[in-house]
């Protein structure tokens, strides 16, 4: 029999804490004695993990919005997760629920997201993580139109009643197009992520609860595999001495006896499997990893919170106002010189805002050499006004279980960039219909309703409030 493999992924990720009117990272003292929750988290896992050079026989994918930061602020271990980019794979841009997303934004947050991990890693993504792996059949498609060829879902997100998820699978998209879908195993990664006692010591782990899925070989031959997966920030920020554990189960050891089985990422364990059929299987739509009830967490009353009534007019309030700004989009782009098509300027935007493009040879670029400085000026504000209208959907904003969390307040700020560069650009007032939009839901515990905390979240970052 072929030895089995071990696949273990983290999936690193922060939201976007940058104040999207300055570009800067506000101070927390909830962070103390950190000045904010990225520094801290990096000193907890990134650091820590990336220092014992773990990275390398991990799977991980890490976030753009997470990258960004440690490009500035800590571009020694952002070098090392670059060093280890052979065993990534990419991540959607903003890390939306995409199943609740048009199809033109879900494109557009996977191709920022590819272009993101090529310009971090120097080499195109093999897979992409979905955020909270939430899927549906066109988000596969999305993914393999995009030249994707693997993701990660739980197991309980394939349409058949008990899968094994000790190989991968091919899930037809339509078109002739397919994508292979590797399930992580539901309980030993659930045992990683919440039972601490689980993780005390990681030659038992590999020997009593990882072995034994892999002492049954695959009836085609091929090595059986066994992939854990899990938020990255487990191993040293969730749970202190994680890493240890991490770096002691991966990291090769001369002195550690042989387990029987090899440590290998994702890529490789797909890539094992060429020239064998991958069994066919069709994925549940609209599920997800962290929300038994589908995608509820992020678009409605999900049982799993106690008063979730806020979050359903929270998204048609964004869904209504996206759809202005695109409108707005369409109407500007035709009075603009030169300009295509503004969704593949859209598309093409992400290097501006990874800082591999200069914004004003961009926008020349774009629009050709009849356009001026006024043209150029204005497609740059729409563009970036597109920007912040995809980063306010980040999952974050709807996760916990109150809008007035920070999470909500950040989503909250980014509209109100996006809605004030729109009304400052064609002298619409649709920032006056958000703040109506928002009165519809209150906080379950402050009482306050959504417009009051919209009003606080741009106080807090020095930012006059709406016209009334």
């Amino acid at each position: 029999m072929s030895r089995g493999r071990l696949v273990v992924h983290a999936h690193f990720y922060q939201p976007s804490r940058v104040d999207p009117f300055s570009g800067h990272v506000p101070a927390d003292a909830s962070a103390a004695p950190f000045r904010d929750w990225n520094a801290r988290i990096t000193a907890e896992c990134y650091r820590p993990n990336a220092e014992r050079a773990v990275l390398p026989h991990l799977s991980w994918d890490l976030g753009p919005t997470l990258a960004a930061y440690l490009a500035v602020e800590a571009p020694d271990v952002l070098a090392r997760f670059a060093a280890a980019g052979a065993s990534g794979i990419a991540q959607a841009f903003h890390h939306s629920i995409l199943p609740l997303a048009p199809l033109h934004d879900r494109r557009t947050e996977v191709l920022w997201g590819l272009r993101d991990f090529e310009h971090r890693f120097g080499r195109l993504a093999s897979g992409l993580w979905l955020p909270e792996t939430a899927v549906d059949l066109p988000t596969l498609r999305v993914l393999a139109e995009a030249g994707v060829r693997a993701t990660i879902l739980a197991p309980w997100q394939a349409d058949v009643p008990h899968v094994d998820a000790r190989r991968p699978y091919r899930v037809d998209v339509g078109g002739e197009q397919h994508i292979i879908v590797a399930f992580y195993d539901g309980d030993l990664s659930a045992a990683v992520s919440f039972e601490p006692s689980t993780t005390a010591d990681a030659d038992r782990f590999a020997r009593e609860r990882v072995a034994p899925r892999l002492g049954v070989g695959m009836p085609d031959g091929t090595p059986p595999l066994v992939l854990v997966a899990s938020d990255g920030e487990l191993y040293g920020h969730h749970q202190p001495f994680r890493d240890l554990f991490l770096q002691w189960l991966v990291a090769p050891d001369p002195s550690n006896p042989d387990r029987g089985f090899d440590v290998v990422d994702l890529a490789t364990a797909v890539a094992e499997r060429e020239g064998h059929p991958h069994a066919g299987i069709r994925v549940r739509d609209r599920t997800s990893w962290s929300c038994h009830h589908g995608v509820a967490r992020w678009s409605g009353e999900c049982p799993d919170v106690a008063d979730g009534r806020w979050k359903w007019p929270l998204r048609s309030a964004f869904d209504r106002l996206a759809g202005a700004i695109d409108a707005v989009t369409d109407r500007v782009a035709r009075d603009l010189p030169g300009l295509a098509d503004p969704w593949a300027a859209r598309d093409r935007y992400v290097d501006v805002v990874i800082g591999t493009a200069e914004a004003e040879a961009f926008a020349a670029g774009q629009l050709g050499a009849r356009a001026g400085a006024t043209d150029r000026r204005r497609l740059l504000d729409l563009l970036e006004a597109q920007r912040w209208r995809l980063a306010m959907f980040a999952s974050d904003g709807w996760y916990w279980d109150d809008p007035a969390r920070p999470e909500t307040r950040q989503v909250l700020r980014a509209a109100a960039r996006a809605v004030r560069l729109v009304d400052g650009l064609a002298g619409t007032a649709l920032e006056r219909r958000l703040v109506s939009d928002l009165t519809t839901f209150r906080s379950p515990h402050l009482g306050i309703d959504g417009a009051t905390i919209y009003r606080q979240a741009l106080s807090e970052v020095g930012q006059p409030p709406p016209h009334a």
